[in-house]
């Protein structure tokens, strides 16, 4: 080895910024298996680089024993002190075996070992990098995609986002320009691999705390966020200071804020409502825009409840396929069956009937009980809207019915 091996791991450590001290440590490990295979010899040795002259110097380590067992691992402390009278039993000596000829051969062997090391401290230097951005918002480059994944460039490394992380409403062509949400960066046998989203609901989060700098600063709080993507999301939020309107702060002057993360994710709808502790208006609140009479809680599972709308609300309260009731479940973690008010009957702590007027307007504490024991789970509903077509129609025929009455009584 000469001064062009130094210059190159300098230039190594400049271009690529791998420590020099690394790369010799792993060349001193690569140069002592090359000597043990090459010279076949299997004792302890040690390699030392010179790292200002390029030399490589070979020792053959010895401890001091009272008696040699094996005269390639150890020395008698007779031959030891012969060569110094401060040796004792347990020391080490190291003697100098560099083979004359300790060139091609090795070296080559060495260069293997030493590329290998290398690539292994670019992997690390490039997971060490990228790991920092896990659970970020990153931008990259369309590269390509095939049935499976969509492969995102972000300069040094390429991640992947599979069919389950791409938006159903978007089209990923090569070269375009994508904001994704890093999920996990695995330091595989392979090298890094980082893997993105377009459908995590925290990509709502962080697109929300880079608009909203309340949300940031931590003036204002996400709770909790459910989401459909690309088509739906609620986001519950709320703020210790009472100063302070989280919900007019997320959704900024006339609407700007709100609107520039809508637009980022092509324009998906995002409903922004208030956390409250009280369980009861925090579900009226995530049933928006829906109106909500009254909410009633299961003794047995008091993660599941009841909602009561008026019929002309029903539909809105279950929302598209039972959209607006899932996501709803889903931002407050508990069951909800919504059901309406023309199919419960409101009774008193007595049992008595009370009018409608009154519960709407708080002024008795009433129990729930169905005409009809079957509910409307909105959570596992394949298609509620039928129901809703149903309940219409049976108003419809009643009103006809009421009509004609009216006109025989006329008559």
């Amino acid at each position: 080895m000469t001064k062009e091996m130094v210059d190159a791991l300098d230039a190594l450590e400049k271009e690529k910024g791998i420590k020099k001290e690394y790369v010799i440590e792993s060349l001193e490990a690569a140069l002592v298996a090359a000597y043990k295979r090459n010279y076949n010899q299997a004792q302890n040795v040690e390699v030392e680089f010179d790292a200002k002259k390029g030399n490589i110097h070979v020792y053959s380590v010895k401890e001091v024993v009272e008696e040699v067992a094996d005269d390639r691992l150890e020395i008698s402390l007779d031959d030891a002190q012969k060569q110094s009278r401060g040796y004792e039993i347990g020391d080490h000596i190291r003697e100098e075996v560099t083979p004359k000829n300790f060139g091609r051969i090795a070296a080559q062997t060495a260069k293997q070992v030493i590329m290998q090391r290398v690539r292994e401290a670019e992997r690390d230097i490039i997971y060490n990098e990228y790991s920092q951005y896990e659970h970020e918002i990153i931008q990259g480059i369309v590269e390509r995609s095939d049935n499976r994944f969509v492969y995102i460039s972000f300069g040094k490394i390429e991640a992947v986002m599979s069919k389950s992380d791409q938006m159903p409403n978007e089209n990923y062509n090569p070269r375009d320009r994508v904001r994704v949400y890093v999920t996990k960066v695995e330091n595989a046998t392979k090298g890094p691999q980082v893997f993105v989203s377009r459908t995590d609901p925290n990509l709502v989060k962080r697109l929300f705390e880079q608009e909203v700098p309340e949300i940031y600063d931590g003036t204002v709080e996400i709770v909790s966020i459910a989401r459909e993507a690309g088509d739906r999301t609620k986001i519950a939020v709320k703020s210790d200071n009472p100063d302070i309107d989280p919900v007019g702060t997320c959704v900024g002057p006339k609407g700007a804020r709100v609107q520039a993360v809508v637009d980022e994710l092509n324009g998906e709808n995002i409903d922004v409502v208030p956390y409250v502790d009280d369980p009861v208006d925090y579900i009226a609140n995530a049933l928006n825009p829906a109106e909500v009479i009254a909410v009633q809680f299961d003794d047995e599972d008091k993660q599941q409840c009841m909602v009561i709308v008026p019929d002309y609300h029903l539909s809105l309260a279950i929302g598209k396929k039972g959209q607006n009731a899932r996501l709803a479940a889903k931002l407050t973690g508990y069951k909800i069956d919504i059901k309406p008010e023309s199919q419960v009957e409101f009774v008193d702590d007595n049992d008595q009937d009370v009018d409608i007027e009154d519960v709407e307007n708080g002024n008795v504490e009433t129990e729930g009980e169905t005409d009809n024991p079957e509910s409307t789970d909105t959570t596992d509903a394949t298609d509620p809207s039928d129901d809703v077509t149903d309940q219409t129609d049976e108003s419809a025929e009643s009103s006809d019915a009421d009509q004609d009455e009216t006109t025989e009584s006329q008559d």
